[in-house]
């Protein structure tokens, strides 16, 4: 785990093994290099010349861009890693945005692996920067270790991060970097649970976890169990994880703050495998379905974050973990289940489970009436077709809370987008036999899911539903702080979602 420490000390006095600056592409129009804030001391001592030497190496100041280049003399660490920062801000007064300090000092951070200091002198001219450098540096410097042999040769992640340019002793700071500490642990620790193996994170293995993690931060924990589940009627869950060995639980988070006046619905799609079921996926689909339980990852992660910062906001977050395996007990393309709220679902293809136990997640977190639920699911390949790989679309009930979390989302740094919930496919989820079927209409397929998971919402809560498919997974190289594999999407603006309740920004 890497540490993080705020430093009164110089870039040019500071001992650490690699020195980071900024540099960027100068504003347009401009030519040449732009040394950014913070790197002043480091620049005088290349003669003023830093820009040019990096220059002279093919450096560009583009986005996720690193040079390494030796100290002169003056500086106290021997290497100075220069990482760009993308188009410099146009205007004196302009700054750079959080966002390209947060990827800028991801990058550096993955750069650095195996290093055991670095200093971090990117520019910070305001609480905002400090927090958005610490939380790239920290979740840049993120590596997935637990299944690799050590060895001599294996390269673990960069020990510490000294951050200059913050202030140790003001209050608005220290909060700041607690708070990154705090969040980029919890985020790392979804990351970790959508990069373990599913023979390791079964249903009962992910409640396991959950319910440690709610003893050391003072947070309730309910585990439905299948015995538990068949007596409450829930089944959308029990139908999911009727073909698997690995029977599935519905897990309820609750923390709660004595000044809370608001509360918040947090429901996460939890399969911890998805074949399909008798609705088999490809051979080429297949491979990577472990990481179909990100939401409830992202839930888990938002949902202990708000804890250990102790947001005034009571939150439950429902975990709806199933495992969908095909055998002899599997649910089958035809039959009908009736879910927790009474609604039967014809099975039309087993391969469109999330829904099923988010239904029944949904119908259960209603009847708490929450003054507001969200939740989040690796749902459709329509959303990744739709979107792309590094996009969440967001729907909801309610156009103003669509537009809330969509802002709330770019405010923390998660790429997302607005979609429709258009009344007219709702026809095509009609079934012959039960009261609604699974699948609708192929085109607009993510749309379909949301209003199919509408169904289960109670009357007059606002809600939304985020649709992580294309993010959840980078399935390509790491870029910025976003490492190959598990991504902890949808953390991120969740805690920021839980921050604006807690103030009463969200009425």
């Amino acid at each position: 785990m890497t540490a993080l420490t705020l430093s009164t000390a110089g870039a040019a006095t500071l001992r650490a093994d690699v020195l980071v600056v900024g540099v960027a592409k100068s504003p347009q129009g401009g030519k040449g290099l732009v040394v950014a804030p913070g790197a002043e001391a480091v620049d005088q001592a290349f003669d003023g010349k830093l820009a040019d030497v990096l220059e002279t190496l093919g450096a560009s100041g583009a986005d996720g861009e690193v040079t390494k280049v030796p100290s002169p003399a003056g500086l106290k660490a021997p290497v100075v890693l220069a990482v760009g920062l993308g188009q410099a801000p146009e205007k004196d007064d302009e700054t750079y945005s959080a966002e390209a300090l947060r990827r800028a000092a991801g990058t550096a951070a993955r750069a650095l692996a195996g290093k055991k200091k670095a200093a971090f002198a990117l520019p910070v001219e305001a609480v905002e920067d400090a927090e958005a450098i610490a939380e790239g540096a920290l979740l840049g410097a993120y590596a997935f270790t637990a299944y690799r042999e050590k060895g001599k040769d294996a390269k673990g992640p960069l020990a510490e991060v000294a951050l200059l340019g913050a202030k140790p002793r003001d209050k608005a700071y220290k909060a700041a970097a607690e708070r990154a500490v705090a969040l980029t642990e919890e985020l790392n620790r979804a990351r970790d649970l959508i990069n373990t193996p599913p023979n390791d994170l079964t249903p009962e293995a992910f409640a396991a976890i959950a319910t440690a993690a709610g003893k050391e931060h003072g947070i309730k924990v309910q585990v439905l169990d299948e015995r538990a589940l068949a007596k409450g009627g829930y089944g959308g869950i029990l139908g999911v994880g009727a073909g698997s060995a690995n029977p599935p639980r519905l897990v309820k988070l609750a923390y709660t703050h004595p000044k809370a006046e608001k509360t918040l619905a947090l429901v996460g799609k939890g399969i911890t495998y998805d074949s399909g079921g008798i609705s088999l996926k490809p051979a080429g689909h297949n491979e990577t379905m472990k990481c179909d339980m990100s939401g409830a990852a992202a839930v888990f992660a938002a949902v202990v974050t708000a804890a250990r910062l102790g947001l005034e906001v009571n939150i439950t977050g429902w975990l709806a973990l199933a495992e969908n395996m095909p055998s002899g007990s599997a649910l089958r393309p035809g039959d009908v289940l009736r879910m927790y709220s009474g609604k039967t679902v014809e099975v039309l293809n087993t391969d469109a489970e999330g829904r099923l136990v988010l239904g029944d997640a949904l119908t259960r977190a209603s009847e708490e009436h929450p003054d507001a639920i969200v939740d989040v699911a690796t749902l459709t390949g329509a959303m990744v077709l739709a979107l792309g790989n590094r996009t969440f679309g967001i729907m909801a009930n309610d156009d103003a809370f669509r537009t809330a979390v969509h802002e709330i989302a770019e405010e923390a740094g998660e790429q997302s987008w607005p979609m429709p919930l258009p009344a007219e496919l709702r026809k095509g989820m009609d079934s012959p036999t039960a009261d609604i079927a699974n699948m609708g209409e192929r085109m607009g397929g993510g749309l379909v899911a949301g209003l199919f998971l509408k169904e289960f919402v109670g009357e007059g809560i606002p809600w939304a539903h985020l649709d992580i498919a294309g993010p959840a997974f980078n399935e390509g190289g790491p870029y910025g702080y976003t490492p190959k594999g598990g991504t902890g999407s949808a953390v991120r603006t969740l805690v920021k979602l839980a921050e604006r309740v807690a103030a009463g920004d969200l009425g």
